[in-house]
């Protein structure tokens, strides 16, 4: 009989494996595998010099420097100050900001406390967590999150250098402290909507339990502005019960008793599932946005490293 166990993050017994939590130095030591990856080949949006993406999902220009205007220069762009000074028409040239802000959203809710195989999803998650802000500090990116539960939200504004990955990484392990059981996955992609700046990178780790019409109008709004990473985490075991056997299921002090037998139940299961995942595709497919599944016995680094192929 098989069972897989909510633990609580207070009272639980030391993880001496890291399959239910994870460790601070476990984050810190995906540094070095992360120095293989690259951030910008992860989203799907025409490349221009350097390696970054398109100034028009409103990116910061920086001033370079004032030249003679030339045909064909934008009018908008002409420098009136230093044109009255030397009596010729100057215009104003531009560079895009070389920092991209990298927003990261991780979902640490109860359904993400569980796994059949591999390691809990929410373990899972603050690996991935991780190595991308790993990346996004090597590439001189500012680093900035959203840690959230079925409690709070926990916002970091984006930062440049070491420092900011370490507060991601502590915000990510440090348990939520916080009672309540009010705070929904659209509340997270509504405060999402409003914290990430434009032309920021941002990924959203979950399991996207709670998925709906009203979640898929913030990440549009996300998507017009931001270049949107959703990173789907999952147990194997959610897409499908194995066809014959009784199976108990723990959560804190209760148990659940499923009975593969009983087919109709078996059908609705794997069926909540696969609409959710097709939910998740069908955003990815309409609203330009990239796609990584990531089972719980996969290994992170490699879920990153393979091009997307969903938009």
């Amino acid at each position: 009989m098989f069972s897989a166990k909510k633990i609580d993050v207070d009272n639980r017994p030391e993880d001496t494996n890291g399959l239910v939590s994870v460790s601070l130095k476990t984050l810190i030591d995906l540094a070095k595998p992360a120095s293989g990856l690259n951030l910008h080949r992860l989203t799907i949006r025409a490349q221009q010099s350097g390696g970054y993406l398109s100034a028009f999902k409103g990116r910061g220009m920086e001033f370079d420097e004032t030249r003679l205007y030339q045909q064909g220069d934008d009018i908008r762009s002409i420098d009136w100050r230093v044109t009255a000074r030397t009596g010729k028409t100057h215009t104003k040239l531009f560079r895009e900001e070389r920092e991209k802000p990298v927003f990261i959203s991780v979902d640490n809710r109860p359904a993400m406390q569980f796994a059949t195989r591999g390691v809990f999803k929410s373990v899972q998650a603050k690996k991935l967590a991780a190595l991308l802000a790993w990346v996004a500090n090597q590439q001189g990116d500012r680093i900035g999150g959203q840690v959230f539960s079925q409690s709070s939200c926990k916002e970091l504004k984006p930062q440049n250098g070491k420092h900011s990955v370490l507060h991601f990484l502590n915000a990510l392990v440090i348990p939520d402290i916080a009672e309540g059981n009010d705070f929904t996955f659209t509340q997270a992609l509504f405060r999402l909507s409003q914290h990430a700046r434009p032309g920021s990178l941002v990924y959203i780790i979950s399991d996207f339990r709670g998925i709906n019409e009203q979640t898929e109008n913030y990440l549009l709004k996300l998507s017009e502005h931001c270049d949107v990473v959703l990173i789907f985490v999952y147990d194997p075991l959610e897409k499908g019960l194995p066809t014959q056997g009784r199976y108990r299921f723990t959560h804190d002090d209760k148990d659940v008793l499923i009975d593969t037998s009983d087919k109709q139940r078996l059908t609705n299961y794997q069926l909540r599932f696969e609409e959710r995942l097709r939910k998740i595709k069908r955003i990815s497919s309409r609203r330009g946005v990239a796609l990584i599944q990531c089972s719980t016995q996969a290994d992170p680094v490699q879920c990153l490293r393979h091009p997307l192929g969903s938009r």
